[in-house]
């Protein structure tokens, strides 16, 4: 299925980023990791690029959590991955994880204003 010009036109002047990051931790680790993780978020919402940044717990399985992070665009990603509190986080909570942790990228389509946030 062929997707309409408009569409892609969208898709290509959409700035604003969403990372959902998935995270499995080691039993043993769930209480550091979330201790290291909340330090994480507060830095996070702070930053100037940063739209979201929540940090949730799997309701059926308390090692597996998604950090669903919102940015205006690469450039905020970018800039958020050099800050001190993420690079300590990812330092903190290398050993923590069960296996390794992966993010997937989306491109909001709404709410398409930063004040809707």
């Amino acid at each position: 299925m062929k997707m309409k010009q408009d569409t892609l036109t969208l898709f290509k002047n959409c700035l604003m980023i969403v990372t959902c990051v998935h995270v499995h931790v080691k039993p043993e680790a769930v209480n550091n990791f979330i201790e290291a993780s909340i330090l994480n978020h507060k830095g996070s919402v702070g930053e100037p690029g940063n739209l979201r940044f929540d940090f949730v717990q799997q309701a059926d399985d308390p090692c597996r959590f998604m950090l669903y992070e919102a940015f205006e665009s690469e450039e905020a990603v970018t800039a958020h991955k050099a800050t001190d509190h993420y690079l300590k986080w990812r330092e903190t909570v290398k050993d923590m994880m069960a296996e390794t942790r992966y993010g997937v990228k989306y491109n909001i389509l709404e709410p398409k204003e930063r004040s809707k946030w």
